[in-house]
């Protein structure tokens, strides 16, 4: 990925068209199952409350899974992966990974270890995710101790 300009902050990237088929599958997902529930005459309360609770429950796990961004702002970056929130400092950023194959960016840390950022994956949209791969870059290499990586 070559160098390019950062873009203003604050900034957020996320897979859009990921997130947006999740919830639109999650949503007539729930929609069907519960008309499902509606329709069948032999289910009783209990039943049609099991099928709405089920139908809930599939379109919360949908939710969750749409919930991955990468917040950039003056002060660091905030990675909001599936189930957990991490907030970082741009000096704590060393680099800003996305090779060919990975399934989203990875951050490589001050502390040695490589944080998963799932806001930005290469998924049904690769070149926004490059795109967006190379702003968070650009971002990381100007404001912080950043280096050039692949």
């Amino acid at each position: 990925m070559s160098q390019s300009t950062p873009p203003a902050l604050p900034v957020t990237f996320r897979p859009g068209r990921t997130r947006a088929v999740l919830l639109t599958v999650g949503a007539v997902m729930f929609a069907v199952i519960s008309a499902v529930a509606l329709m069948l005459e032999r289910l009783g309360p209990g039943e049609r409350v099991s099928f709405f609770f089920t139908a809930a429950l599939l379109f919360g796990v949908l939710i969750m899974l749409s919930r991955p961004k990468v917040v950039a702002d003056d002060e660091g970056v905030t990675v909001v992966n599936i189930t957990r929130t991490r907030r970082l400092a741009w000096a704590e950023i060393l680099k800003v990974n996305l090779r060919p194959g990975d399934a989203w960016v990875f951050l490589d840390l001050s502390d040695g270890t490589s944080l998963p950022a799932l806001g930005i994956q290469p998924g049904i949209a690769k070149e926004a995710a490059i795109r967006d791969a190379r702003a968070l870059r650009a971002l990381a290499e100007s404001r912080g101790t950043g280096s050039e990586g692949a």
